[in-house]
């Protein structure tokens, strides 16, 4: 049954709980797919005869579900369902999307050797005067955006082995660059997750709103012997991506 077509209840739960919930199973159901604009507030209120504020609570319910997004000038746009990441454990973002069955996909903004800043010096151990290489990408699974992602790789690591090209790093994974070029296996590390509200940058990065909610994951990543190998922050979407803990 079209979502347009289905009665509220005078009895039942909250009128815009009710809309909430056709409107989410119209999501599930595919009547409204990922990119889709859904019915405006006016529309919602012309086909179930409820109030202004009635029709926007039941859009915002979806909003907080992470189910759409609100855009000034355009409306409500369905969402794609949001990819878990077990916080116990490291994986690249290749390695990741592949166990989930999703296409990884980058966008190379820049890559070279770079002076080591303070932060980023203590994280790998290295001296002020070090350069490592840094790396800048665009992160997506089955051509969604989902993150963006700055990499630094201690230099000490590649001898005379040069580092991977724009091209390399566009076509696959960097931990599987260093595992095959640089013999080097990431097997643990810490992160720290944290929320924040994107930047006029990051928010122009991940075409989202500025001020929008986002994830920042700052890792270490360790080769087996607890070395640090790479230092990195990756900004994720928050509305497509979200940790999970299992207990």
């Amino acid at each position: 049954m079209s979502w347009n077509a289905t009665r509220l209840s005078e009895d039942g739960a909250p009128k815009w709980f009710q809309i909430a919930n056709i409107l989410r199973q119209s999501i599930v159901e595919g009547e409204f797919q990922a990119g889709d604009v859904m019915p405006t507030e006016a529309h919602l209120n012309e086909v179930f005869d409820v109030s202004r504020t009635t029709a926007r609570s039941a859009l915002n319910k979806l909003v907080q579900e992470g189910l759409i997004t609100r855009r000034s000038g355009v409306g409500s746009i369905v969402l794609g369902g949001r990819v878990d990441q077990p916080v116990n454990q490291i994986r690249g973002f290749t390695e990741d999307m592949l166990l989930r069955g999703l296409k990884p996909s980058f966008a190379v903004l820049s890559a070279g050797w770079e002076q080591a800043s303070g932060e980023v010096a203590h994280a790998l151990g290295l001296a002020s005067s070090d350069k490592p290489f840094r790396s800048d990408r665009l992160l997506r699974a089955n051509d969604r955006l989902m993150g963006y992602s700055v990499s630094w790789i201690r230099p000490d690591l590649f001898g005379s082995v040069a580092p991977p090209t724009e091209a390399q790093l566009a076509d696959g994974s960097l931990y599987a660059w260093l595992r095959e070029k640089l013999d080097v296996e990431i097997s643990g590390g810490v992160e720290f997750i944290e929320a924040n509200l994107a930047s006029d940058e990051i928010a122009q990065l991940l075409d989202v709103e500025p001020g929008s909610a986002v994830l920042v994951v700052t890792r270490i990543a360790k080769a087996a012997g607890g070395m640090p190998v790479e230092f990195a922050v990756v900004t994720y979407r928050a509305d497509r991506y979200r940790f999970r803990v299992e207990l």
